[in-house]
């Protein structure tokens, strides 16, 4: 058996696509989409990831704001820019690029955004939504790379309804969230999150109908851990020095062979990734769209 692709950068140029037919549609009411970013100092990959955002913007006819903060920037700076934001009627949302340097209070900066602006889907307000609303449609931005995983799978088709699920890895961007999204009556999988506390991951991994793999360590699942057949979505990034070279190359969570034992599997990169900046790009157009409502 060799998996079907699960091609993130096909799929998110489509949603892009859609989008710019949104954006087109809320310029001729009046409405320009607007993401902001705020960034502190000048490290190299968050001023990349930065970057990439106002490139995804460009794509769609969503307006760019920039905060770009000096790197010995205070703690009154960085709120001050986050409150600009959250009063900038040109800014339908945005994102605080992280890490924050030491000495900033991330949780006291980041729960500050107005959760309607919350671009990245993570502010607590927006989270305890997604838990109270189970049965209720959801009417604020979604945690972008879980729903990315969902728009990913069921844009190909694949039903998730009753679907064993197992989630590897606890972070608050990906494992604690997706879930929430999962089980909503709507999707409708049952879902199993494990972590390093979890007595036997691999027996966890060989009843999954579907595997989300984001624990951030290189090569974690195996062909031998996946049953035939199951939906593998590499997230996980792992930084790897390869000895016979000395150089450091990315490397996702699921071993290559995986390829040959699953029915599809998400590339990484190429899968997840593209997907996630998507739909934070879909959160902006989807908070503008309210705004006519």
């Amino acid at each position: 058996m060799t998996a079907q692709i699960l091609d993130g950068k096909a799929t998110a140029a489509a949603i892009k696509s859609e989008l710019r037919t949104r954006v087109d549609a809320l310029r001729e009411r009046g409405v320009v989409p607007g993401l902001g970013t705020v960034l502190v100092g000048a490290d190299p990959g968050s001023m990349s990831y930065v970057a990439g955002k106002h490139r995804d913007c460009a794509e769609v006819g969503i307006a760019s704001i920039r905060e770009d903060l000096p790197a010995d920037a205070s703690q009154a700076d960085v709120e001050a820019a986050v409150d600009r934001l959250n009063a900038d009627p040109a800014c339908t949302g945005y994102i605080v690029q992280l890490p924050l340097p030491k000495g900033v209070d991330t949780n006291a900066v980041l729960e500050r955004i107005d959760p309607d602006k919350d671009a990245d889907g993570l502010h607590p307000t927006n989270l305890g939504r997604l838990v109270l609303r189970v049965n209720e449609p959801i009417t604020s931005p979604l945690p972008c790379t879980p729903a990315g995983i969902v728009e990913l799978v069921q844009r190909h088709g694949i039903d998730l309804a009753g679907k064993d699920v197992v989630v590897v890895g606890r972070g608050t961007t990906v494992g604690r969230s997706i879930g929430l999204l999962l089980t909503r009556r709507e999707i409708n999988a049952t879902v199993t999150l494990t972590h390093t506390g979890t007595r036997d991951v691999v027996a966890h991994l060989r009843d999954a109908d579907v595997v989300v793999a984001a624990a951030g360590v290189a090569g974690f699942v195996q062909a031998e851990h996946v049953k035939p057949g199951a939906v593998v979505l590499d997230v996980g990034v792992s930084r790897v020095v390869e000895p016979e070279t000395g150089k450091a190359r990315l490397r996702g969570d699921v071993d290559p062979a995986v390829a040959d034992v699953a029915g599809w599997l998400s590339p990484n990169p190429g899968g997840v990734g593209p997907m996630t900046r998507a739909m934070l790009l879909a959160n902006v157009v989807d908070t503008a769209e309210r705004t006519l409502s």
